[in-house]
C-alpha cells in the first residue's frame, strides 16, 4: 500500500459521492465523507485539473455568508463509447455520457459472419463512434457473448465463432484508447444496477443472439472461479433431447430461450406454446441458482415481443412451484428497462469503473 494508492482512493470516492447524490459544495462533500475541507478541496483542484470534474456555480440554497460554489462530475465534458456484439442480428455501438444517455449510435449487419471477418466489423463499427465522439473519450467497454478472461480475452464465443480473441488488445491497438471487455450480460446487470432500479442480489438473463446470465450478489458482481458465471446458455435443460447446438451438444438451454430460436419456433408452432416451454425450460435452470444464492430479483432482459407476456409468466411460475415458498414472498421476475441499450449502458458503466472508480 503506497500513499499513490490511498490518495487514488480518495479521488474515487469523491467521484462516487458527486455520481451518486450529485452536485454539492465542498463543505458539504467533506462532511459527507469525513475529510477536512483543505483535504477535499485539493482532492476537487486535481479532478478539476484532469477534467473529471467542474464547478456548477453559487449554491441557490440561502446561508449567512458568501455562497458556496458546488462542484460535480463533469457529466457532459466526458463521454464513452458502449460497444453491444450480442443483439439479435447487428452489432451497436453508441457514445455515451457519464449518466448513461446515448449522444450517438451506429450498427452494423452480421449476418451469417464469423471469426475474423466480426473482428474486422467492429473495428469498423468503433472506428465511426469514436469519431463521432463530441467530447474527450474516457474509453471503450464492449459487451460480448461468450466467456471474457484476464486481459479481455474472449475464451469462447460459439456464436460468433471466436476462441481466444483477444478483444481489449486489438480494440485499445486500433483506437489508442483504454479498453474494457466483459461478457454481455454482465454489462447490462450493471446497468440495471447502476442506472435502473436493480438490487443488490439479483441475476439477470440476457436473451439475443445467445443467452446468457450476469449475477450481482451483495452489491458485487460475481465473476467465478473461471471468469464464467452466470454463463446458462450451455447448460443443457432435462433429459428429452432437443436440438443440436452451435457449441456441439444437445438440448442446451439457448436451442430453446435465443431469440432467434424462439422466432424461428414461434413462425412453426403458430401459437404461443413454444414462449411458455422456453420460459419453463429457463425456470428450470434459474431454480437452483436462485435457490443457492437466495435472490431476490430475476430480471430478463431481451427483444419485448418475446420475453413479455407467457414466457416471463411461465418463469415466474417455474420458479415458484421449485423453489421453498418461503423464499419467493418477496421474489420479483421483471424485465429490464430499456433493453435495446441495457448492454450500451452497462459497458459504459464498466469504464466509469474502470477510469473513474465509479460505479
Amino acid at each position: 500500500m503506497l500513499p499513490a494508492h490511498g490518495r487514488r482512493h480518495n479521488l474515487s470516492l469523491v467521484l462516487q459521492m458527486l455520481y451518486s447524490v450529485g452536485a454539492m459544495s465542498r463543505a458539504d462533500l467533506a462532511r459527507r465523507l469525513g475529510m477536512s475541507k483543505v483535504t477535499v478541496s485539493d482532492l476537487v483542484a486535481e479532478l478539476m485539473d484532469s477534467g473529471h470534474a467542474v464547478e456548477l456555480g453559487p449554491s441557490d440554497v440561502v446561508r449567512p455568508g458568501k455562497p458556496a460554489t458546488l462542484v460535480d462530475v463533469n457529466r457532459t465534458g466526458l463521454q464513452a463509447i458502449g460497444v453491444d456484439l450480442a443483439a439479435h442480428e447487428v452489432l451497436r455501438a453508441a457514445v455515451l455520457d457519464l449518466d448513461g444517455n446515448i449522444l450517438v449510435r451506429a450498427e452494423r449487419p452480421i449476418g451469417d459472419d464469423s471469426g475474423q471477418a466480426v473482428v474486422d466489423t467492429v473495428l469498423d463499427l468503433v472506428a465511426e463512434v469514436v469519431a463521432a465522439a463530441t467530447a474527450p473519450l474516457l474509453g471503450i467497454g464492449v459487451g460480448t457473448p461468450g466467456i471474457v478472461g484476464p486481459g479481455g480475452v474472449v475464451g469462447t464465443a460459439p456464436n460468433l465463432g471466436w476462441t481466444d480473441v483477444p478483444l481489449r488488445d486489438i480494440v485499445a491497438d486500433a483506437t489508442g484508447l483504454p479498453v474494457f471487455v466483459v461478457n454481455d450480460a454482465d454489462a447490462a446487470v450493471h446497468a440495471d444496477h447502476t442506472l435502473g432500479e436493480g438490487g443488490d442480489d439479483l441475476v439477470l438473463v440476457k436473451i439475443g443472439r445467445g443467452v446468457g446470465g450476469g449475477l450481482i450478489v451483495g452489491g458485487q458482481r460475481v465473476r467465478g472461479a473461471h471468469f464464467a458465471s452466470g454463463e446458462i446458455g450451455h447448460v443443457t435443460v432435462g433429459t428429452d433431447g432437443g436440438a443440436t447446438c452451435r457449441c456441439g451438444k444437445v438440448g442446451c438451454l439457448e436451442t430453446w430461450v435465443s431469440a432467434p430460436n424462439l422466432e424461428k419456433a414461434l413462425a412453426a408452432a403458430g401459437d404461443d406454446e413454444p414462449l411458455r416451454e422456453a420460459g419453463e425450460r429457463l425456470g428450470i435452470a434459474l431454480a437452483p441458482v436462485v435457490a443457492a444464492l437466495d435472490l431476490s430479483e430475476v430480471v430478463l432482459s431481451g427483444p419485448e415481443h418475446l420475453l413479455a407476456g407467457p414466457l416471463r409468466d411461465a418463469v415466474e411460475q417455474t420458479l415458484r412451484a421449485r423453489l421453498l415458498a418461503r423464499t419467493t414472498t418477496d421474489l420479483t421476475v421483471r424485465l429490464a428497462h430499456h433493453s435495446d441499450d441495457i448492454v450500451l449502458r452497462g459497458a459504459a458503466v464498466l469504464v466509469l469503473w474502470d477510469q473513474l472508480g465509479v460505479a
